[in-house]
């Protein structure tokens, strides 16, 4: 009980820092925060990290201390008579400062593993954002298609008032139903795909929701960061660089550990010896031998010096995979900053197109229902008003798919 409440309120501080301040994306936050507590991988670090923090009194503390006990079978003679046992304490000593050592070893490692719980937190969100982003892009796709269907109605109405007529021919309204057919096609595989993204969401907030909330226009928002100061957040902020350091750093103090490991190490032991009676039936006289003091001598010294050795080349191998990983960060960096302003014109030249194909189409609706206007215009005006509705939105979603992406680099 008291381990979930302690993740419950990790998880709580961690989104109230890293949540954005416009009100319209309230709805996605509940369900970050609802993903981050049902989250079984996450459930499963934080309690690495949890068990990495109880090896730190593990490795900190003293050797069990011995304690050996001995019976003469054939009594030693003293001169205040025989010796019958032996009660024998001991206690071993590293050298100084072996434990804190192991225990920086400990701790490192255990924040290493707490990186790892927030990579995992960190990437969870964008792959929940991601989802949302795609199911809203689902519904209002499908909305678009319904009222280009709406429009190509109303153009067939016209036509076949017109074919009655005698003023075009029935061609007009084969190629309403052929366009009809094909938009109600891509409606049906936008319905297929659907239901495939809300079992996606499901599964990345681990519970059953019947239905997703949307807002009616999907936000516009950026990061407030410049492009350095963005990579720079990365570089400062992403936890998978956070954990390789941490990793190195433990390396570094395992190398301490080695290198004391080459020294001696002390004991301190504490012997009672139980006297029996002596001659002539007199009482025996129980003696102490302290203080008892051992050391151990490390001779083999090329066992300790690979081991130094060895810690070495591994904190010079995690150097080098960091500086590895931060080349692929700012490769995947450029990448999403590219896609983020391009997702910015198309957002400002869609929104223009999709204005100007509106107005387009209502007055071929007129043209065509007073004069003879070729019908070839009206269609192709309706197919450029649908692909920019779609591509607006869909710029939209990239947009805030590129935020979100950038947000999990520098560690959000």
């Amino acid at each position: 009980m008291k381990i979930n409440k302690l993740y419950s309120i990790v998880l709580v501080l961690s989104i109230i820092l890293g949540s954005q301040t416009v009100r319209a994306q309230d709805i996605l936050d509940e369900y970050l925060t609802m993903a981050a507590e049902n989250s079984p991988l996450l459930k499963a670090r934080f309690n690495d990290y949890l068990a990495a923090l109880e090896t730190v009194p593990q490795v900190g503390a003293l050797p069990d201390p011995q304690l050996a006990f001995g019976y003469f079978i054939q009594p030693i003679q003293t001169g205040v008579g025989p010796q019958e046992f032996r009660i024998s304490a001991t206690q071993m000593f590293p050298w100084f400062g072996t434990l804190n050592a192991r225990e920086n070893v400990a701790i490192q490692s255990a924040k290493a593993k707490y990186e790892l719980f927030e990579e995992s937190k960190a990437k969870l969100f964008d792959k929940v954002r991601g989802t949302y982003y795609s199911l809203y892009f689902n519904q209002k796709a499908v909305s678009i298609l319904i009222e280009n269907i709406e429009i190509l109605q109303r153009f067939q109405k016209l036509a076949l008032i017109k074919v009655e007529t005698g003023k075009v021919s029935a061609v007009d309204e084969f190629r309403i139903e052929m366009e009809m057919g094909d938009l109600e096609n891509q409606l049906a595989l936008l319905r297929d795909n659907r239901q495939y993204l809300l079992v996606a969401f499901n599964n990345l907030l681990n519970t059953e929701l019947a239905g997703v909330s949307f807002p009616d226009t999907l936000w516009d928002t950026a990061s407030d960061l410049s492009r350095q100061a963005i990579l720079d957040s990365i570089r400062m902020g992403n936890h998978q660089l956070l954990g390789l350091e941490l990793q190195r750093e433990a390396l570094n103090y395992k190398q301490e550990v080695a290198k004391k490991s080459g020294k001696p190490d002390f004991s301190l032991g504490l012997d009672y010896i139980v006297v029996g009676r002596g001659e002539n039936n007199l009482s025996g006289q129980d003696a102490f031998m302290f203080p008892r003091i051992g050391i151990t001598i490390p001779l083999y010294r090329n066992k300790y010096r690979s081991m130094i050795k060895e810690a070495a080349y591994k904190e010079t191998a995690k150097a080098f995979e960091k500086k590895n990983k931060m080349n692929m960060l700012e490769t995947l960096f450029e990448k999403s900053w590219n896609e983020l302003q391009d997702a910015e014109r198309r957002i400002v030249l869609y929104h223009q197109q999709q204005d100007l194909a509106n107005r387009s189409i209502n007055l071929l609706e007129v043209e065509y229902a007073t004069a003879d206007k070729n019908f070839e215009e009206v269609l192709r005006m309706e197919r450029k008003q649908l692909f920019y509705s779609l591509e607006l939105e869909r710029a939209r979603v990239d947009k805030q798919a590129a935020v979100s992406f950038l947000n999990y680099l520098m560690g959000k």
